[in-house]
């Protein structure tokens, strides 16, 4: 998930995307001698993922709890969205009048999803839900600049034009398609809703992407056509390949979905697919896309990422010996903003100049996978760290070692946490977006099919 930062620790506007390809380029081969990281030798890829730790239910308390974080998390989508356009800002203060110009698309996608969810929740007015709906819709169906379909990865909020030099994004642009197909199967009834919902997906050109690779490309500038860079190993860019594979009108060919690697690493005698990448890639396609009780022919991606939380929960204790801040009470770490500009780092294996900095939606986005662990971790923060809870959540992050905490929120990592909330508690986006045409399509061209996982019932 790239993302260019608009605080003014930041001084270079690098993509979250374009850091992670950075710290690829280093010694990275270095970080398997550390302790208790290994890379697993070359394994049958059809064989059946280990046992990983069983998600618990949610307490009435827990379930209080996540119901006022998420009607925060929502004003900051209601409130940080364009009345006339519908467009989200990418961040904004939360001990500040934020008056930053700058939108991401992901963010608006994340926005559109949360309307639904605050509909349903009571958050806010049918009426008024369809209305801003529509306003973002018309927008960008009507008025928003595309480029063969494909959203810029940053405009203005008011006039929806690119800023930034910002590259035609295929990984936003699909977090944005994800908001808009949650909002026409919850809002189906409405018939304009619904058109403007098919049209803005049918205009997406997926065959345009992959005309000379089946590794899609990260995006696209008029300047310099297409990035260097591809979706070459798994991340947060399964959303990509399902919904081009969903699409009728410009289709992605099937063999997209098994052109890239999945490779296996352990940790603490626990095996998984991951990437050399911070804990978000394992949980923003699984906001929408539901996994759960399916595989292809490579693995269960849900019980995956069950098993990449859990080893990063247990690669935040073993860094408790460094920093004492972190605990079983109090662990995650993903691309954030510092004390010192935002930077990319989590693990394992250990990536950027870890700290002893806390990022809550690097827990809170697992909360599907580990609802229990994240519950502690979630109300521990906001029992005892009052300055990292505002009026839309938790802060983007914090450090209790430095006295440090930040005043600005993230867009999508307050999507995140939001929509995985709701997920553990009533599955109602995944439940919603599959029942969208295009993404059953696409898991089904990608080979998925239902089994019993191992352990279950």
């Amino acid at each position: 998930m790239r993302q260019k930062r608009t605080n003014s620790l930041c001084t270079n506007h690098l993509s979250r995307r374009d850091l992670l390809l950075q710290i690829a380029g280093m010694s990275l081969w270095s970080v398997f001698h550390q302790k208790g990281f290994a890379l697993p030798a070359a394994e049958d890829p059809h064989t059946a993922p280990q046992p990983s730790p069983a998600p618990t239910s949610l307490s009435p308390a827990d379930d209080q709890f996540l119901d006022e974080l998420e009607k925060r998390n929502f004003q900051f989508f209601w409130d940080q969205a364009s009345p006339q356009t519908g467009l989200v800002r990418d961040r904004c203060s939360v001990r500040a009048n934020s008056n930053t110009v700058v939108a991401s698309i992901a963010a608006t996608g994340f926005g559109l999803t949360a309307l639904c969810i605050a509909q349903k929740r009571g958050f806010i007015s049918l009426s008024d839900a369809r209305e801003r709906v529509l306003v973002t819709l018309r927008f960008l169906w009507k008025k928003m600049p595309t480029h063969r379909g494909f959203f810029y990865h940053f405009a203005d909020i008011n006039t929806g034009e690119r800023v930034w030099d910002s590259e035609v994004s295929s990984v936003d642009t699909s977090i944005l398609l994800c908001g808009i197909l949650t909002c026409r199967q919850h809002f189906e009834e409405h018939s304009e809703i619904s058109l403007l919902a098919y049209q803005i997906f049918n205009r997406v050109d997926w065959s345009w992407l992959s005309e000379d690779t089946s590794l899609l490309p990260h995006g696209w500038t008029p300047e310099f056509g297409f990035l260097p860079y591809r979706w070459d190993y798994y991340s947060e860019m399964m959303m990509i390949y399902l919904l081009g594979l969903g699409s009728l009108t410009h289709p992605l060919p099937k063999e997209a979905w098994n052109a890239w690697k999945r490779t296996k690493f352990e940790y603490g005698g626990i095996r998984y697919i991951g990437a050399f990448a911070p804990l978000f890639v394992h949980q923003y396609s699984q906001a929408w896309f539901d996994f759960r009780g399916k595989r292809d022919a490579y693995a269960d991606y849900f019980q995956n990422s069950i098993s990449a939380t859990d080893v990063h929960r247990l690669f935040c204790l073993e860094l408790g010996k460094q920093f004492p801040d972190y605990s079983d009470d109090l662990w995650g770490i993903s691309a954030s903003d510092s004390q010192k500009g935002y930077v990319i780092w989590g693990g394992p294996p250990t990536m950027g100049p870890i700290d002893g900095t806390v990022v809550p939606s690097a827990s809170a986005g697992s909360l599907t996978f580990l609802p229990q662990p994240v519950m502690r971790v979630l109300k521990n923060i906001k029992d005892h760290y009052g300055q990292a809870w505002s009026q839309y959540g938790f802060v983007n992050a914090f450090n209790p070692l430095k006295n440090w905490y930040d005043g600005d929120v993230v867009g999508i990592d307050v999507g995140i946490t939001m929509l995985m909330a709701e997920n553990a508690r009533t599955g109602f986006v995944w439940d919603t977006f599959m029942k969208n045409p295009e993404a059953k399509r696409g898991m089904d061209r990608a080979g998925f099919k239902k089994y019993q996982p191992s352990g279950t019932r």
